[in-house]
């Protein structure tokens, strides 16, 4: 009965990483072929900018920091941090998008935000289009929309819940988001958008990790079973 139950579970978790690592390999594929490919105008295609995704994009607007996050737990280089992410108010419109600014350190009290400049005069960006997963497990309560918005603007995120953030910020935001250009002023952020080898082949070795748990339970149970019958012989 264990081994009905073990198998399939074990293959089922080896199929799950392995789908895991392949679309992080495809998400990588897809960004390198986004740098051959022509920037275009991010106002060209406000009424469907979903179909940008991975596509380099320029757009011209000013930052407004009323109702920018942090979005924390983001790791560089095995130190915390946040990733900054603020809206964009596109030029000749009244909608914005959200700019990934890129990472920025942590203090080492975890109470004190960073600390960093945001210009907001008039000037043109460029970056890749994401589409941020609404798929996103978390033990934070649902906001209450009605309530959440009486309240201070929440700056520290757990997560880049975009059905949230339209519940919560009263501006028109698109449904996605820019990774700014890592060829853009630093200004004390860090934009590694790559997918680092690293992380594909770490959820490789978990599916192959339980794939062998699944041969090997497979092997032992072939082996008593025989053992079994020549004891009874």
């Amino acid at each position: 009965m264990i081994v009905l139950v073990c198998i399939p579970l074990f293959i089922k978790l080896g199929l799950w990483q392995y789908h895991k690592a392949a679309t992080k390999q495809a998400i990588q594929d897809q960004y390198q072929t986004s740098l051959t490919k022509k920037i275009v105008q991010l106002t060209d295609h406000l009424n469907a900018p979903e179909a940008l995704q991975f596509q380099q994009v320029q757009v011209s607007g000013h930052y407004e920091t009323q109702y920018q996050i942090l979005i924390d737990n983001q790791v560089e280089d095995s130190q915390a941090g946040f990733h900054v992410v603020t809206p964009f108010k596109i030029e000749g419109t009244e909608r914005y998008v959200l700019i990934n600014r890129g990472w920025v350190v942590g203090a080492a009290d975890h109470q004190a935000l960073p600390v960093f400049d945001t210009s907001t005069t008039t000037q043109e960006i460029k970056g890749m289009v994401w589409i941020p997963s609404s798929k996103i497990f978390t033990l934070e309560e649902k906001p209450n929309t009605a309530a959440e918005q009486n309240k201070p603007w929440t700056l520290v995120w757990q997560h880049l819940d975009m059905k949230k953030y339209h519940q919560l910020a009263p501006i028109p935001i698109l449904d996605v988001i820019i990774k700014l250009d890592p060829t853009v002023a630093k200004d004390g952020f860090v934009r590694n958008w790559q997918m680092p080898p690293s992380k594909i082949m770490t959820n490789l070795g978990y599916a192959y990790q339980w794939f062998g748990f699944a041969f090997a339970t497979l092997a032992i149970y072939l082996y008593t079973s025989v053992k079994r019958v020549q004891t009874k012989e």
